[in-house]
C-alpha cells in the first residue's frame, strides 16, 4: 500500500460518518461503530419526536447499521480521539488530496477543466469527453510550462532589475542636478543682487554728481545774477537821487553816474537745464515684468467713431459704426479714446505699446476705471478715474496730475510698458526699449476694476500699436 493510500485509510477511519470531519469526543455505541459525542447526541434528539422508530424507550437506532443502542451506553474512545489527532496534524492527510464528491485519492488529471479528478469522476458523464492523464504525466508536463514560464518572469524580473538600477541612477542624478542647479540659482541671485546694489550705487553716485554739478551751476548764475542786481540797483538810486537835485546841480553830478552807467556790463546767462541725465534703469527689470505679460487688445465697441483699428494678422479693420448708426454707451464721443477688452480686477498685468508718432504727437496711455464717462471732456487725472501718462507736442511727458513736474525726454519713447499690480494699488510706466522707469501712480486701494486705455489726438500724432492692432486717427 502506497502512502497516498495509507493517507486516504487513516483519514477515512478518523472521520465522522455524520459530520464528514474528524472525530471531536469521539463515543462508541453497542454495536462498534463510532461517531462525534455531539452528532451522535443531535442525530438521536431529532429521532425523538418520530414515532416508529423505537421498539423501547431511552433506545435509539445507529446511523451506520440501525441497530438499536441505549443512549446510556456510549463510551467514549480515548484511542480513537488520539488518531483523530494524528490524522489532522499529519502533512500527508489533506483534504486536497480527495476529491471532494467521491472522497477517492486524486490520481487524474482533466486537460479541458484544467483540475484534478478521481477515477469515478473520470468516468462521469461530465468527464467522459476530456482528455484525462494520470497526475505524474500532468505534473512533468506542467513543470516544464512553469519551468519555461519561470524562465521567462526571470528574464523579466531582470529586465525590471536593470531598469530598477536604471531609476535609482536617473534618480541619484536628477537629485545632483536639482541641487547643483539650486545652488546655481542662488549663486547667480547672489552675484545680481550684489550687481543690482553696485548699479544702484552707481546710478546714485552720477545722479548726486548731476545734481552737484547742476546746482552749483545754478547757484553761480544766482550769485551773478545777484551781484548783477545790487550794482544796477545802486547805479539807479545814485541815478534817481541825481534826478532830485537842483537843475545846475544835476548837469554837474550825473556825469559820474552815466560814465558808470555806460561803462556797466549786463550780462544775462543762459539758462542752465534742469533735465535729467541720469535715468532709473534696473537691469532685467523688463524681463522680470514680461513675465506678467498679457495680450492686451483694444475693444473695437469703445472706439472713438474716427479711431481705426486694423488688425494686421487677419488684414482688416475692426468694425466701426456706419454713419448714421447710434452709438453705444460703451463708445468714447468725447477723445480718440479706447480701452481694452480685458478687465482687471486683481493681480499683476503688463503689457506693452508701440509708437509710430510724428513731431507734433498727442496721445495718452495707461489704466481707467471701467465705467468712466464717455462723453464728457474732464481732465485724465486719477480723480477721474484715468492713472495715464501723455506726451505732449512729441517730447513732453506729462503725469496728468498738477503736482507732478513734467518730465522732459531727449527722444520720446518707441514703446512703453505699463505694469498694474492692482493688490498694490500701483501703475508703472516704463521705457520698453531703454528699461527706464518713467512714473508710478500709487494709490492706497483701486476703486474698482480697471481697463487698459489707448488715447490719440490730432490726426497727424501718428500711430499706436497694441499687440496686433494699428490705431490712428482718421484725417
Amino acid at each position: 500500500m502506497d502512502a497516498v493510500e495509507l493517507s486516504r485509510k487513516l483519514q477515512e477511519e478518523a472521520t465522522c460518518s455524520i459530520c464528514l470531519d474528524y472525530f471531536t469526543d469521539p463515543v462508541m455505541t453497542t454495536c462498534g461503530h463510532n461517531f462525534c459525542r455531539e452528532c451522535i447526541r443531535l442525530t438521536w434528539e431529532k429521532a425523538k419526536g418520530k414515532k416508529g422508530r423505537r421498539k423501547r424507550k431511552g433506545v435509539f437506532p445507529c446511523p451506520e447499521c440501525r441497530e438499536l443502542s441505549p443512549q446510556r451506553t456510549l463510551r467514549p474512545n480515548r484511542l480513537l480521539t488520539k488518531v483523530a489527532e494524528m490524522a489532522r496534524q499529519h502533512p500527508g492527510i489533506q483534504s486536497r488530496d480527495l476529491c471532494q464528491v467521491h472522497q477517492e485519492v486524486l490520481k487524474l488529471f482533466c486537460e479541458d477543466d484544467q483540475s484534478p479528478i478521481c477515477v469515478v469522476c473520470r468516468e462521469s458523464q461530465e468527464h467522459r469527453p476530456h482528455r484525462v492523464v494520470p497526475v505524474e504525466e500532468a505534473v512533468e508536463e506542467h513543470k516544464l510550462k512553469l519551468e519555461g514560464d519561470m524562465g521567462h518572469l526571470r528574464e523579466e524580473m531582470a529586465k525590471t532589475e536593470k531598469l530598477q538600477t536604471r531609476e535609482q541612477q536617473a534618480l541619484a542624478e536628477w537629485q545632483e542636478k536639482v541641487r547643483k542647479q539650486r545652488q546655481r540659482i542662488v549663486t547667480e541671485f547672489k552675484k545680481m543682487a550684489a550687481l543690482l546694489v553696485e548699479e544702484e550705487q552707481r546710478l546714485l553716485e552720477a545722479l548726486r554728481q548731476e545734481e552737484q554739478d547742476t546746482t552749483a551751476r545754478l547757484q553761480e548764475s544766482m550769485v551773478a545774477l545777484e551781484q548783477q542786481s545790487c550794482s544796477l540797483e545802486t547805479l539807479l538810486l545814485r541815478l534817481e537821487d541825481c534826478c532830485t537835485r537842483e537843475p545846475l546841480q544835476m548837469l554837474q553830478d550825473m556825469k559820474k553816474p552815466l560814465d558808470r552807467k555806460n561803462s556797466l556790463s549786463v550780462q544775462y546767462p543762459e539758462a542752465t537745464p534742469i533735465s535729467l541725465r541720469t535715468v532709473c534703469r534696473v537691469p532685467g527689470q523688463i524681463e522680470v515684468l514680461k513675465s506678467f505679460q498679457e495680450n492686451v487688445v483694444p475693444d473695437p465697441a469703445t472706439a472713438y467713431p474716427y479711431l481705426l483699428l486694423y488688425e494686421s494678422h487677419q488684414r482688416h479693420y475692426l468694425s466701426t459704426p456706419p454713419d448714421g448708426t447710434p452709438c453705444s454707451k460703451d463708445r468714447f464721443l468725447a477723445y480718440p479714446c479706447a480701452v481694452g477688452c480685458q478687465t482687471f480686477s486683481s493681480g499683476r498685468h503688463y503689457w506693452e505699446v508701440g509708437m509710430n508718432l510724428t513731431g507734433d504727437a498727442l496721445w495718452a496711455l495707461g489704466v481707467c476705471r471701467d465705467n468712466v464717462s464717455r462723453t464728457d471732456r474732464v481732465p485724465k487725472s486719477p480723480e477721474n478715474g484715468f492713472w495715464v501718462v501723455q506726451l505732449c507736442k512729441g517730447k513732453k511727458y506729462v503725469p496728468p496730475v498738477s503736482t507732478v513736474i513734467p518730465i522732459t525726454l531727449t527722444e520720446p519713447p518707441s514703446h512703453v510698458g505699463v505694469f498694474l499690480d492692482f493688490e498694490a494699488g500701483e501703475v508703472s510706466f516704463y521705457n520698453a526699449s531703454s528699461g527706464s522707469h518713467l512714473h508710478t501712480y500709487a494709490e492706497p486701494v483701486f476703486p474698482g476694476p480697471l481697463k487698459p486705455f489707448f488715447c490719440l489726438g490730432v490726426p497727424k500724432s501718428g500711430q499706436m500699436v497694441i499687440s496686433t492692432v494699428t490705431l490712428w486717427v482718421k484725417g
